[in-house]
């Protein structure tokens, strides 16, 4: 068996094993399939209340959610993943490349046959193949949920936005992976691996957005990418930050992909950019020289 495969069956393996792992995974998962309760929860409430209001003659307007897709009870799941899922990525990476620094295995591992590339794309397709399972769980409940809300199973092309949501999710994830991965590898203590990437991700998800949009910062937790309302130097300034805003390109092409109606345009830059994302922290992990995967921590 070639090192790829075997790197990556022991990731797996290490991951299935790790309790920090599991409860970070099942928070995940409970939050994903919390979004869509709480949208059925809301149209139940919401619906109540208008029936009441109807009955007594007091507005003649339609239920609010009489002209809502199916989809739309998926939408809150966009921030669940930015919030949780991306945090729970970073994790996962730095755990899988300081490992093996602190237990020292990485010497003995490297002095065999190995190459240091297959290692960390095997490392790499271990996070990718359980990311991929957490989301495949998270979203098939939510698609039940959301069936049930609907009265009937989501037809073919909601369907088949959920799955792209789903691939779209897994993209990011694993670029927040790549970033845990990356600073695990040279870090030179194991708490900072932890909090750089936690640094650059907020950076990501609020500083960034909100230089090139001056939205308040509670804005940002919304589903919706922010937009900038003031014109002028924001104008300029997000034509830079825009692009570099990953979290903001994955809340626009999720929300066009989700047929939410507050967003419109086409998703195809925002998924290139968040493709060129990964591709770039894909290289820069694979890129690690040698040495440093042997250098030891200064705890």
């Amino acid at each position: 068996m070639n090192t790829f495969l075997v790197s990556a069956r022991h990731e797996m393996l290490n991951t299935r094993r790790a309790r920090t792992v599991h409860l970070l995974l099942i928070v995940f998962i409970g939050m994903v399939i919390a979004s869509s309760v709480i949208g059925w929860v809301t149209n139940q409430t919401v619906t109540g209340v208008y029936e009441k209001v109807v009955a007594d003659g007091l507005t003649t307007a339609p239920n609010p959610f009489a002209g809502v897709t199916p989809l739309y009870y998926a939408r809150n799941a966009v921030i669940y993943v930015l919030l949780i899922g991306s945090l729970m990525a970073i994790v996962l990476g730095v755990q899988a490349t300081l490992r093996d620094r602190k237990a020292s295995t990485v010497d003995l591992v490297l002095s065999r046959p190995v190459g240091s590339a297959a290692r960390l794309l095997g490392q790499l397709a271990g996070l990718g193949v359980v990311l991929a399972a957490v989301i495949g769980i998270s979203f098939s409940v939510s698609w039940i949920i959301i069936s049930f809300i609907n009265g009937a199973p989501l037809g073919w092309a909601d369907t088949g936005r959920v799955i792209a949501f789903g691939l779209l999710s897994w993209v990011l994830l694993t670029t927040f992976a790549l970033l845990g991965m990356l600073t695990g590898l040279r870090s030179k203590q194991e708490t900072t691996a932890l909090l750089v990437p936690f640094v650059i991700w907020s950076a990501v998800a609020f500083v960034l957005p909100q230089i090139g949009t001056a939205a308040r910062p509670v804005s940002l937790l919304n589903p919706v990418p922010a937009l900038s309302s003031t014109g002028g130097y924001f104008d300029i300034v997000s034509t830079i930050t825009g692009p570099l805003s990953l979290t903001e390109q994955f809340k626009r092409a999720s929300s066009i992909i989700l047929q939410d109606t507050t967003v419109s345009g086409d998703p195809t830059s925002s998924i290139v950019v968040l493709l060129v994302f990964l591709a770039v922290m894909t290289v820069a992990v694979v890129a690690t020289p040698r040495i440093r995967m042997r250098s030891g921590l200064n705890e």
